[in-house]
């Protein structure tokens, strides 16, 4: 019996009862509205419902009174063994053993399926994160992002959504120029200009483009620029793309920013078009020769100027137009993962929402994530004044800096303890996890060794403390993967991951799938192999939301 179905029977009990004491008139509950919730103590039962407690007055009695009528019934449903009434008027309900252990099968059979849910559906949401400038390697402020962001879609595509990661790639503009001018002087064997990138790398992008390109020192001098930055950014490009590919995060969409920028056959861009679009919804006007937004009007602190008395748009123009082409993409819901640095930015997106006709609450929402350090990482030899991401690769590896990025939320600052990351005990939370998941599929060789199979379900044999213990948290993951996309926060399903490896260390302790010496195998045994296979899955399923792999053996 799964919370639906329990849900549905607590209404059937619940419904006539309400009918009689309002005479007929219809009381307006849904299976929906009947709330169920694990009991912090297990010895109060499997469920808890508040439900007389919120229907009590509308229904003219006292909440005990109507919690002990809906009890009184819901002992009679198949499958719950007993109820009983506790404090101001809960309900605790109590499962049989066949009912409750009915549910590793349904793991079993749903296999990656199980944790996928409907609470997202119809919502089409493009969550941008990352977002670096293509003039040199991804940093250790990067990593985070990274993870939570790509984590944060896997929840929503396993809710229902129809959810995008998306790159936007900032290639127009003058740390493009002085990417251009760092990358040829280089290549001429030049000093760094003034305000220019400084770092080996560049001295490697510059061989790389003379390699492309032995004539470039030969072109014309207007042409020598152009090239150097075309090449440089092409190389730095697939750089950032080969280091996120190694962390295990793959972009849907790379968008350029240029594509704002360019002009189509009527001489105008999408930047253009946007000004033009937020002046007919009567948020834009012009003063001293500028153009500006009345941001104000949608809690921004002051209003922007979004093309300058020169003629020259600024950065809020491009945000704005980038802004209305995911829109026009199809995307209800925009998701935006930004540093701690860009505070600012938040109400700025907000106001470009509402200066759009859009509802600045719900159609946008701006992550703001804080700084990650990590004890002894070394400044990149190449980079000079940065930590890269693909030395903390080489370092931690994908996994545990994945988790351990994801593990925490995303507005506490971080700091990891690399000598614990690299332990294999079960100090390390991604090792005791993934070391849980690896335990299930030695069980599951050792008893196939000795002949215990899945070829009997007898789910009333899960009678052991542990085994309820075990099922009631394999249970919760649907909730813990809808509840995690609704408030967009992948650490609840990695702390759920750890509570489950905690809970199944302690079954496989005390619960044995292969039974001892010469005892024969035994309906429990095949059981508790389902159980075994169905807590693997879940730590699977899980694992694979957080972009972490899920090792047969450790």
């Amino acid at each position: 019996m799964n919370p639906e179905s329990l849900a549905a029977a607590v209404l059937a009990v619940l419904a006539p009862i309400a009918e009689e004491r309002r005479r007929g008139e219809p009381l307006g509950v849904s299976a929906a509205d009947i709330v169920l919730e694990r009991p912090r103590n297990r010895d109060h039962g499997d469920w808890s419902s508040n439900i007389a407690m919120r229907l009590a007055k509308p229904l003219g009695t006292n909440p005990r009174e109507l919690a002990q009528q809906i009890a009184d019934g819901l002992s009679a449903v198949d499958g719950i063994a007993s109820t009983e009434v506790a404090g101001p008027g809960f309900i605790n309900i109590r499962l049989d053993a066949a009912a409750a252990g009915a549910l590793a099968k349904v793991i079993v059979d749903a296999g990656t399926a199980y944790g996928t849910n409907a609470s997202q559906a119809g919502v089409s949401v493009n969550v941008e994160f990352v977002s670096a400038n293509p003039t040199g390697p991804l940093h250790i402020a990067h990593t985070r992002w990274a993870a939570l962001g790509d984590s944060i879609v896997r929840l929503l595509l396993a809710s229902g959504a129809h959810a995008v990661r998306e790159y936007y790639i900032n290639d127009a503009g003058a740390q493009m120029d002085r990417f251009a001018v760092s990358v040829l002087a280089a290549a001429k064997g030049e000093p760094t200009p003034e305000g220019g990138y400084p770092g080996a790398y560049i001295a490697t992008l510059a061989g790389r483009v003379l390699e492309a390109r032995p004539d470039l020192l030969q072109l014309p001098e207007s042409e020598q620029l152009v090239v150097a930055l075309e090449l440089a950014y092409e190389f730095q490009l697939a750089e950032i793309k080969s280091s996120l590919e190694r962390f295990n995060v793959p972009f849907d969409v790379w968008f350029s920013e240029r594509t704002l920028h360019a002009k189509d056959a009527s001489g105008t861009s999408l930047i253009d078009q946007a000004v033009d679009r937020l002046r007919e919804q009567g948020h834009v006007f012009d003063e001293e020769g500028a153009v500006w937004v009345r941001t104000t009007d949608f809690g921004d602190d002051k209003d922007r100027v979004i093309r300058r008395s020169n003629g020259e748009y600024t950065y809020f123009a491009a945000d704005a137009a980038y802004y209305l082409n995911k829109g026009d993409r199809g995307f209800q819901n925009k998701i935006y993962l930004l540093g701690a640095d860009h505070h600012g930015y938040v109400h700025r997106l907000k106001a470009v929402a509402g200066a759009a006709g859009e509802d600045p609450e719900k159609n946008v929402q701006v992550l703001i994530g804080q700084m990650v350090s990590i004890n002894g990482a070394r400044l990149s030899k190449r980079a000079g004044n940065i930590i890269e991401m693909d030395d903390l690769l080489d370092w931690l590896g994908t996994d545990a800096l994945r988790y351990s990025l994801e593990r925490s939320p995303a507005d506490s600052p971080l700091d990891l303890d690399p000598e614990l990351l690299q332990k294999r005990t079960n100090d390390n939370p991604v090792f005791y996890v993934q070391y849980a998941h690896a335990r299930t599929h030695n069980v599951g060789r050792n008893a196939a060794d000795s002949g215990v199979d899945r070829s009997e379900f007898a789910p009333e044999t899960l009678t052991h403390e542990t085994e309820a213990a075990l099922l009631g948290a394999l249970q919760e993951f649907p909730r813990i993967v809808a509840f995690a996309a609704e408030v967009r926060e992948p650490h609840r399903v990695a702390r759920y991951l750890e509570e489950l490896a905690g809970l199944y260390h302690r079954w496989y302790d005390n619960c044995r799938v292969i039974p001892q010496g010469d005892d024969p195998i035994e309906s429990v045994h095949r059981t508790r192999l389902w159980l075994n296979d169905a807590t693997g899955q879940v730590l699977r399923n899980g694992l694979d939301l957080l972009g972490v792999s899920a090792p047969e053996r450790m």
